[in-house]
C-alpha cells in the first residue's frame, strides 16, 4: 500500500490555472501542493496570444514588468484575414503605443515562471507527479506510484480532459462540430520587430500565426469537416504543408510560409477535441477550473484570460470554504457563470459565422469598413468590455448590414 497524506487543498495541473490557483491559496497562508504530470515542462496545444486582459490578470498574480518583458512580445494588432482577401484589425484598445498592446507569449519561459512564483508564495509544487485517480467524495488523489494525497478541497486544473472532471462525471461534449488543432512554431527572421499576429480563414478551418520571444512565430491551425478526414489520412505534416502553402503573402511578415513546415522547431503537437464544457464546475470538496471548467474557441483567445481569471475566483472561493463559509463552491460556480456566459454566447456567434463563409465574408466586409464596430468586437473578444455588447441586436444588424 501506498503513502498516505493529509493537505488542505490539492491542485492537479501545473498549468497557468493551476500555478496561480496555487498562487491565490499560498497568499493566504494555506497548505497547497500541486501536482504536475510532466517531470519537466514540455511543447503541447496551448495558447499563445492574447489580450491586455490577460497581461494585466498576470501583474494581478504577481508578475513583475521585468517577467512580462521575458515572456511577452507586444502585438500591435491581429489582422483577420477572410478567404476573399477581405482584411480587417483587430487592436484590443490599443492606442498604437504598444503599451497595453495585445501579446504572443513564450509559454516555455511562463509556464515555469508561474510555477516559480508559486513555489516563491509557499505552494508545494511537485513535478512528475501523475494522478492515476481520484475520489471526490472522500477526498483521495491517487498517484501513479500507489501514494494517496487526502485533501480537504481537490481544484482540477488539468485540462480540457480533466481528470476531476471525469471522475465528478460532469465532462460533456462542446456545442460545436468536432475540431482538431494543431500548434508549432518557426523562426521569426525579423525578431525585432513589432508586427501584427495574423488570422487567415479559409473553407472549413483558419490558421493563426503570432510572433513571440525567443526569434520564434507561433503557429496554431484549427480543423474541421473534411480536413479531420485528411488528418487521419494523411497525417499531420501533409496538412500543415499544405496549409502554411495556401498562406498569402503579406509585406510585413518575413516568413517564407511555403516552405516553413520544414523548418518547425519543436514537434507538432494536436488536440483534439479542442472544445468541451463541464455540466457543473463544482461539488462539496471540488471545483475545476481554466480549461478544465470548459472550453470552446481558440479564435477568440480566451483560453488564457479565462484561465486566470478563473484561477482568481477559485483561490477566494477556496479561502472562503475553507474558512468555513458554506456554500462558497457554489458560489464560484454561479460567478463563473455569470462572468463567462456571454462570451462563450460571443464564442458561439463567432463559430456559427465561420461555419457559413458567405455570412463571414458578409461580416468581414462590414467589420473592415466600420471602425466603431470594428472597434466593439475587437474589445469583447479581448475580454475589455461586457461581452454582451456584442449580442445587443443593433450590433448584430449593424455587423450584417450591406
Amino acid at each position: 500500500m501506498g503513502a498516505r497524506e493529509r493537505r488542505e487543498v490539492v491542485v492537479v495541473g501545473g498549468g497557468p490555472t493551476g500555478a496561480a490557483v496555487a498562487i491565490g491559496l499560498a497568499n493566504r497562508a494555506r497548505d497547497v501542493v500541486v501536482l504536475e504530470r510532466a517531470p519537466v515542462w514540455r511543447w503541447r496545444a496551448c495558447g499563445v496570444f492574447t489580450s491586455p486582459a490577460t497581461v494585466a490578470a498576470l501583474r494581478r498574480i504577481g508578475l513583475r514588468a521585468g517577467d512580462l518583458a521575458a515572456v511577452a512580445r507586444p502585438i500591435p494588432a491581429m489582422r483577420v484575414e477572410a478567404p476573399s482577401g477581405t482584411r480587417f484589425r483587430l487592436t484590443y484598445g490599443d492606442d498604437g503605443s504598444l503599451r497595453s498592446a495585445a501579446v504572443g507569449l513564450d509559454r516555455s519561459a511562463l509556464d515555469p515562471l508561474l510555477l516559480e512564483r508559486a513555489r516563491d508564495a509557499g505552494a508545494e509544487v511537485r513535478s512528475g507527479a501523475a494522478v492515476r485517480d481520484v475520489d471526490l467524495e472522500r477526498g483521495h488523489v491517487r498517484l501513479a506510484d500507489g501514494s494517496i494525497v487526502e485533501a480537504r478541497v481537490i481544484v482540477g486544473a488539468d485540462g480540457i480532459r480533466s481528470i476531476v472532471a471525469r471522475g465528478a462525471g460532469v465532462d460533456r461534449a462542446a456545442f460545436l462540430a468536432p475540431r482538431t488543432g494543431l500548434t508549432f512554431h518557426v523562426p521569426d527572421p525579423s525578431p525585432d520587430v513589432a508586427r501584427d499576429g495574423r488570422m487567415i480563414v479559409f473553407d472549413e478551418g483558419y490558421v493563426g500565426l503570432a510572433p513571440i520571444p525567443g526569434r520564434r512565430v507561433n503557429v496554431g491551425i484549427v480543423l474541421g469537416g473534411r480536413w479531420l478526414d485528411r488528418l487521419r489520412r494523411g497525417g499531420a505534416m501533409e496538412v500543415v504543408t499544405e496549409v502554411l502553402g495556401a498562406i498569402p503573402p503579406a509585406g510585413d511578415d518575413p516568413v517564407d510560409w511555403a516552405t516553413a513546415s520544414g523548418q518547425a522547431c519543436d514537434p507538432i503537437e494536436g488536440a483534439a477535441p479542442i472544445g468541451h464544457r463541464v455540466s457543473r464546475r463544482h461539488g462539496p470538496r471540488w471545483l475545476v477550473a481554466g480549461d478544465a471548467a470548459g472550453f470552446l474557441d481558440p479564435f477568440t483567445g480566451e483560453g488564457l484570460h479565462r484561465a486566470l481569471v478563473s484561477a482568481e475566483l477559485a483561490a477566494a472561493a477556496v479561502d472562503r470554504h475553507l474558512g468555513g463559509a458554506h456554500g462558497a463552491l457554489a458560489a464560484y460556480d454561479r460567478a463563473m457563470g455569470a462572468r463567462f456566459r456571454s462570451k462563450d454566447a460571443v464564442s458561439l456567434l463567432v463559430q456559427a459565422f465561420l461555419a457559413r463563409p458567405a455570412l463571414f465574408e458578409r461580416a468581414a466586409r462590414s467589420l473592415a469598413d466600420r471602425p466603431v464596430v470594428r472597434e466593439t468586437m475587437g474589445l469583447v473578444m479581448g475580454d475589455l468590455v461586457p461581452a454582451s455588447r456584442v449580442l445587443d441586436p443593433r450590433f448584430v444588424a449593424a455587423l450584417l448590414r450591406s
